[in-house]
């Protein structure tokens, strides 16, 4: 996998025309030409809820993921597949429009690549979002919570060969998620006026939707929101010491009760994803400005 994601690398920077900064700096397939353009700041993940933040980047160039070569693909609904490259906020960001999971049927360490590629281009901080079900009973649909910590049920994607250059064979996870980016967006959140949850994530496999005693289970072990992505992608970027701020947009409240008879109040992904764009421009406008501030 080590080979796999240099060259990965390598070929998202000669297309984009990236400097090389970290990490890998020979170029298979084509070189970066002199100087090449900066390296990005900030990796995005334009998970559900911040798929409209790509249309305020200064766009300077974009990869469709079918260009890159045994690249995974997104198959999910609502999710494009390219890498944005450009500027945002006064910052150079990479961008990834449309992620892929596990659920699709891709190795870990597939549905990793991707990440792994924008922290090894150079990136610093990794900004990531996803929908999940809110497992608290004090969130509604429509808020936004900030992940302040996160329960990984989806394989570990460190599982394997261990290569150091990357980071090392055990990494610390006591903060997977970035305490000073976590204030930031609190204080973002209180100038915009937008109310800002705070709690834990529950990564599982999914596709399929939780049943009532999964909700009261996660909920019992500490669990705030569950959803089906983002914990994987926040190991790996740890891993390689990028630091992660990371968004769940709560776009149903989960009971933990039984199914009423005649399939009422069954959930569907299309009111997943209309839950999302309501709450879209929110989310967009607070990671415009935690981008700007950092």
């Amino acid at each position: 996998m080590s080979e796999r994601i240099r060259n990965t690398t390598c070929f998202i920077r000669s297309r984009l025309n990236i400097a090389p900064r970290r990490y890998f700096t020979d170029m298979p397939g084509g070189t970066v030409e002199s100087g090449g353009l900066p390296a990005p700041e900030v990796g995005i993940v334009l998970g559900s809820g911040l798929g409209a933040l790509a249309d305020t980047i200064e766009v300077i160039g974009t990869l469709d993921y079918a260009d890159i070569p045994d690249f995974p693909r997104s198959t999910v609904e609502g999710h494009k597949g390219r890498f944005i490259y450009g500027r945002l906020g006064g910052k150079y960001v990479i961008a990834m429009e449309g992620r892929v999971h596990y659920y699709e049927g891709y190795p870990v360490g597939e549905v990793v690549l991707p990440v792994r590629a924008m922290c090894c281009l150079g990136i610093g901080t990794l900004i990531v979002s996803n929908a999940a079900g809110g497992l608290c009973p004090l969130f509604e649909t429509g808020d936004i919570m900030v992940i302040d910590d996160h329960i990984n049920l989806i394989p570990n994607p460190l599982v394997g060969p261990n290569d150091p250059a990357l980071g090392v064979r055990f990494p610390d996870m006591g903060e997977p998620y970035d305490r000073r980016l976590i204030a930031l967006a609190h204080a973002a959140a209180m100038a915009q006026g937008t109310v800002l949850r705070q709690g834990v994530y529950v990564g599982g496999t999914g596709p399929s939707y939780e049943t009532p005693a999964e909700v009261r289970y996660f909920r019992g072990m500490g669990g705030d929101a569950v959803g089906m992505s983002t914990t994987p992608e926040v190991i790996v970027a740890r891993h390689q010491g990028v630091r992660v701020l990371g968004f769940s947009l709560i776009t149903n409240v989960l009971k933990g009760e039984p199914a009423q008879p005649c399939g009422a109040g069954k959930l569907t992904h299309d009111e997943v994803i209309e839950a999302g764009n309501r709450a879209m421009p929110k989310l967009c406008a607070l990671v415009r400005e935690i981008v700007t501030k950092l």
